[in-house]
């Protein structure tokens, strides 16, 4: 291996450590509650903002565990696997139970063709692709970054730009991810950023108002912030397929209600 030259800079793209909370169990755990919370609030209690607020909580806690999960995993490609496995299986779910079906994904009709019908609506389903691969841009975006491939961290992000209006929270959530990871050993750097970062997007709305501000329901994302960033040491274990299941289990619960709730 060649030695280092002297008076080098380091590649500042590779944390080694991680300065904010780490007890990220907890953290998914959290992010779950607060998701199902959103989910629920969307499709059954549209009455009830308070629970679509909680659900903000969500995305941001999940963009730090993928940027902890960068610093950690010894396997990129089983790591990267298991989210794109997950948005695979929960695509269909996560159409029919969150209204995001489109009139082709019913243009062939399961009596006449049924593995066509079935092929057909799935296919279709990806007119609104699902959170994870959100969550892959970022994985993605942070390992080229990793590798020094500046060129490809580039084409992704014009990518991703390119592609923001079929992506979960646009280009704005891939770049928390990766805004998380770049700080993620300095916490007093990060905060400051994050926070700053959050509160601009959080403006670009003006559903709610404090103090003469207008501002959108995103604004209550900074509430994750204190989560993130205050250590906790619950030493609580989650098996890591449980975290990813959850998703499309969530999704098929939510599905089998509506159903239900229809025929009832």
């Amino acid at each position: 291996m060649a030695s280092k030259k002297p008076g080098a800079l380091a590649w500042p793209f590779v944390p080694k450590e991680v300065a904010l909370n780490r007890d990220t169990n907890l953290l998914k755990l959290i992010a779950m509650i607060a998701m199902l919370c959103d989910h629920a609030g969307k499709m059954f209690f549209g009455r009830y903002q308070v629970l679509r607020i909680i659900g903000r909580l969500a995305f941001p806690i999940y963009a730090y565990c993928i940027a902890v999960g960068c610093v950690y995993s010894r396997n990129r490609l089983k790591y990267l696997s298991r989210i794109l496995l997950m948005g695979l299986v929960s695509q269909p779910f996560y159409a029919m139970a969150l209204a995001h079906t489109v009139p082709a994904m019913f243009t062939v009709r399961f009596a006449d063709n049924p593995i066509g019908a079935i092929l057909n609506f799935y296919v279709r389903s990806w007119a609104v692709p699902n959170i994870m691969y959100t969550l892959a841009f970022g994985l993605l975006i942070i390992w080229s970054l990793r590798d020094r491939q500046i060129v490809c961290t580039l084409a992704l992000a014009l990518l991703v730009y390119k592609l923001q209006g079929s992506i979960n929270y646009g280009w704005k959530g891939v770049a928390l991810i990766v805004l998380f990871y770049l700080f993620i050993n300095r916490w007093w750097l990060s905060l400051p950023i994050i926070l700053a970062f959050m509160i601009w997007w959080g403006l670009e709305c003006s559903s709610y108002q404090l103090f003469g501000v207008r501002f959108g329901i995103q604004m209550f994302a900074v509430l994750a912030l204190p989560l993130i960033y205050i250590p906790t040491y619950t030493n609580l274990k989650i098996n890591k397929w449980v975290y990813y299941l959850y998703y499309p289990a969530h999704l098929i619960a939510i599905m089998l209600i509506q159903f239900a709730l229809k025929q009832g």
